[in-house]
């Protein structure tokens, strides 16, 4: 039968490599923070957004209100683009849901989004 070999020698020769991966001291420098978000600026995100996935950009329009802490996002497109705003099962609608939550977050207020007819 074959020879069991062991593991733990090998071992001594990634610990080295991870050290040298870590570089000075051990110590790792993490990326600057990142800047705040306005909550103002949310509305361009989503304007930015929604144009990217219409047919007629030039008829997308975001209002937004803002209100103790949570900001709402009323997002309307042209009619004809309501199915790629709104996606298969809702997905992108959600998605961009999700996604201005996110930079909610980053601009500390809680965010909604609403799809409205124009």
């Amino acid at each position: 039968m074959g020879e069991v070999q062991d593991r733990d020698a090998d071992d001594g020769e990634l610990d080295d490599v991870l050290d040298d991966e870590e570089g000075d001291g051990g110590e790792s420098s993490s990326p600057p923070p990142l800047p705040r978000l306005e909550p103002s600026a949310l509305a361009g995100v989503l304007e930015f957004l929604a144009k990217g996935l219409v047919d007629a950009p030039d008829k997308v329009r975001v209002e937004s209100v803002e209100r103790e802490g949570t900001v709402t996002l009323r997002l309307s497109v042209d009619q004809p683009d309501m199915g790629k705003i709104i996606g298969r099962s809702g997905r992108t609608a959600r998605a961009l849901r999700t996604l201005l939550r996110a930079a909610g977050v980053r601009a500390g207020v809680g965010t909604h989004v609403e799809i409205v007819e124009q």
